[in-house]
C-alpha cells in the first residue's frame, strides 16, 4: 500500500469521530488535497470521503452490537452531527435501521435486510471460480455486485459459497442489471490442523478498484475469477449486514464445482443465523497502528 494512503487511512481511523475535511486527510498525508485523492482512489476504489464514511458506518455498527448506548450517543461518538442524519446514512449503508441491526445481533426477530431491486428488464449474469489462499480451511463466502467499492446495500445480486481449502468452487450471480459494477467477496474460513474450529480468518475479494470492475451485457454471462485474500488497510470497511458465514465441516461438490447457494433463496440458513451475525472486519487495524 502507499505510504501515503496508509497515513490516510490511519489518520480516518484514529480520528473518525473529528469533523475531518478532505483537506485535513490530506495534510496528515503529506500530499496536496487533489493529488491525495487521485491516489486514494486508485488504491482503495473509493474517495478519502466516503471511505471515512464508511468508517464512521463500522464504528457504530460496533457500538450497537457490543454496547448499551443509544443512538443519539452512538451518532455523537462516530462523528454525526445529528441522529437524523446518522440513522439515515446508517440504514442506507448497512440495509437496517440501527434498531433493528441491534435487535438481530441479539437474537430478538429482526431479520436480515431484503435484496436490493427487482432484476432489470435487461440484465446478464456473472460466473467464476472462487479460490482460497494456501494455509487456510474450508471457507464460507458471501459473494455480491455493488455499484460502488464497498460491501454495503443493496447488493444487485448476491450468492452464499461454500469452498473446499484445496481446490476452487463455483459460484452464479443471475439477474445482473446491464452495466459496469464491483464484484466483491468476503469471508469466514476455518482454521488447519487439528481443531479447524479453534481459528477462524477473515477473508475479502473481488474486483474492487475501479479499474477491475465486471461489465455486464443484457442474456449473457460475464466470466470472472475470485481470489481470496487476507483484508488489508486500505480495504472498505464491508457495512451490509451479513448472515453468519460459519465455515462448514466438509463441501460436498456437485460435477465440476462445489454447492453453490443464492443468497436470497436461503432464508432457512440466514434464519438460523440470524441470532449469530458475525461481520467480517474487512480492514483491521493493523497491530500497534
Amino acid at each position: 500500500m502507499d505510504a501515503a494512503v496508509e497515513r490516510a487511512v490511519a489518520c480516518m481511523r484514529e480520528r473518525f469521530a473529528d469533523p475531518l475535511t478532505v483537506t485535513d486527510i490530506a495534510h496528515s498525508a503529506s500530499l496536496g488535497r487533489f493529488p491525495l485523492s487521485r491516489l486514494f482512489r486508485e488504491e482503495t476504489g473509493v474517495s478519502p470521503g466516503r471511505f471515512l464514511a464508511a468508517v464512521r458506518i463500522d464504528e457504530a455498527k460496533k457500538l450497537i452490537e457490543n454496547t448499551s448506548m443509544g443512538f443519539a450517543e452512538i451518532s455523537r461518538a462516530v462523528g454525526y452531527d445529528s441522529l437524523h442524519a446518522f440513522t439515515h446514512s446508517f440504514t442506507a449503508a448497512v440495509g437496517l435501521s440501527p434498531g433493528r441491526f441491534r435487535r438481530l445481533c441479539r437474537a430478538q426477530g429482526a431479520g436480515l435486510p431484503a435484496p436490493g431491486p427487482g432484476p432489470s428488464p435487461r440484465s446478464g449474469s456473472v460466473a467464476g471460480t472462487v479460490r482460497l489462499p494456501p494455509g487456510h480451511g474450508n471457507a464460507r463466502v458471501f459473494l455480491g455486485a455493488f455499484a460502488t467499492a464497498v460491501v454495503q446495500y443493496p447488493a444487485l445480486a448476491q450468492a452464499v459459497v461454500d469452498v473446499p481449502s484445496d481446490r476452487p468452487s463455483c459460484y452464479f450471480l443471475r439477474d445482473v442489471p446491464e452495466g459496469r459494477w464491483h464484484l466483491l467477496a468476503v469471508a469466514v474460513a476455518a482454521g488447519t490442523g487439528h481443531d479447524p474450529h479453534a481459528v477462524r480468518s477473515g477473508l475479502v475479494g473481488g474486483h474492487g478498484t475501479a479499474t477491475t470492475t465486471v461489465t455486464v451485457t443484457a442474456d449473457a454471462v460475464t466470466s470472472a475469477a475470485v481470489r481470496l485474500r487476507r483484508p488489508c488497510p486500505a480495504d472498505p470497511p464491508v457495512l451490509l449486514a451479513l448472515p453468519e458465514l460459519e465455515p462448514p465441516v466438509t463441501v460436498v461438490p456437485h460435477p465440476g464445482c462445489a454447492a453453490t447457494t443464492p443468497a436470497a433463496a436461503a432464508p432457512e440458513r440466514e434464519r438460523a443465523g440470524a441470532g449469530r451475525l458475525r461481520l467480517v472486519p474487512a480492514a483491521p487495524v493493523p497491530p500497534g497502528g
